[in-house]
């Protein structure tokens, strides 16, 4: 393999340390597999799991271990019995976090479940980051966004597809048609993630695999963290579903305004090309991720009911977390990324 393609496609470099723990992850990461300290995770102590960049970027290590794992780190490690104990750890504060974030929820019956998704969508009160983008936020703006949803777009669909061996009938047919779209139908040059890397590409940015995760602040890694940890939790497997019901539904009207805010900053087809793709898939997807995947699966398990709308009503939550950083930094006059350990833009050697 190429450099070049290695870079596109992972594993990437591991990332700068944001803490003690992240900081000893790292650096055991460099050996072969071995202990960790019992005592590590006792170290993740925070108010704020949510916003605690030492957990999120502790939890983030572990988790890529299961996708395109780290440049040079033993695969071993992905199993590593002391360090997914340290990932056992973090997780519980993390998911302790997110349920008083969400807090109580009503009570549904399974056939409701539809209803209380679009209700749950309808309640959302989160600041419109999309109609900021699409009226008035300048370029520099835009490229924060795009570098901070990266992280996502260049696996997207992979954190969901978890869900696949865990299903079965209707909301496996409903999640594998969904997911059939997000990976392009089996054309590379349609995949999601692909489309977003040329998006990258048109506004300067470095298009390699999770190129940008040492700008990306705590709440971004949260908004990622999120669906590995439904996707990697078998119990959390309505949690996850849920959580792609919210995407869905709240997809196509941001993608056009995206699409809009690029156009009005003077950018072409190849860079929109990515959120015009989702104005129309998504409108579909909205109606199968609500009635025949979530639908579906309560149907089959009842019992999965409250985790779906856990799920859905997480996603909401914290997107408006990550929403409120952007706006509250641009009102600011400041950066929503950490300082650079290097250029921002593709270097010219690239």
């Amino acid at each position: 393999m190429s450099d070049a393609v290695d870079r596109r496609y992972g594993p990437a470099p591991l990332p700068q340390p944001r803490g003690v723990v992240s900081a000893a992850l790292v650096d055991a990461l460099r050996e072969p597999p071995h202990d960790l300290p019992m005592d590590l995770g006792a170290r993740l102590v925070t108010d704020d799991p949510l916003d605690d960049e030492d957990l999120q970027l502790t939890l983030f290590l572990c988790y890529e271990l299961h996708y395109r794992g780290w440049r040079a780190v033993d695969d071993d490690w992905e199993w590593q019995p002391t360090l997914v104990a340290l990932r056992s750890v973090a997780e519980r504060a993390f998911e302790a976090a997110l349920r008083r974030l969400v807090g109580p929820l009503p009570a549904v019956l399974p056939g409701g479940v539809p209803r209380a998704l679009a209700e749950l969508v309808a309640a959302d009160d989160g600041p419109s980051l999309a109609v900021a983008l699409q009226r008035r936020a300048t370029l520099a703006q835009f490229r924060e966004f795009v570098a901070h949803r990266s992280i996502y777009h260049l696996r997207e669909a992979d954190p969901h597809s978890w869900g696949l061996p865990r299903l079965g009938g209707p909301a496996k047919a409903a999640l594998v048609e969904i997911q059939m779209d997000e990976y392009g139908n089996g054309r590379l040059d349609r995949m999601h993630a692909e489309l977003f890397r040329a998006t990258l590409g048109r506004l300067g940015l470095d298009t390699g695999y999770a190129a940008h995760l040492d700008l990306v602040p705590a709440v971004t890694l949260a908004t990622n963290n999120l669906i590995s940890l439904f996707g990697l939790r078998r119990r959390l497997r309505g949690a996850l579903l849920g959580h792609l019901a919210a995407f869905e539904m709240t997809s196509s009207l941001p993608n056009r305004r995206y699409g809009n805010g690029l156009r009005r900053l003077g950018l072409d087809e190849v860079a929109t090309r990515f959120y015009d793709e989702h104005v129309e898939a998504d409108a579909v997807h909205e109606q199968i991720a609500a009635y025949d995947l979530c639908g579906g699966l309560v149907r089959a398990e009842p019992g999965l009911t409250a985790d779906v709308l856990f799920g859905a009503a997480a996603a909401l939550a914290v997107d408006r977390l990550f929403a409120a950083h952007l706006l509250d930094s641009w009102a600011a006059g400041r950066s929503s990324l950490r300082p650079a350990p290097a250029p921002l833009a593709v270097p010219t050697a690239a």
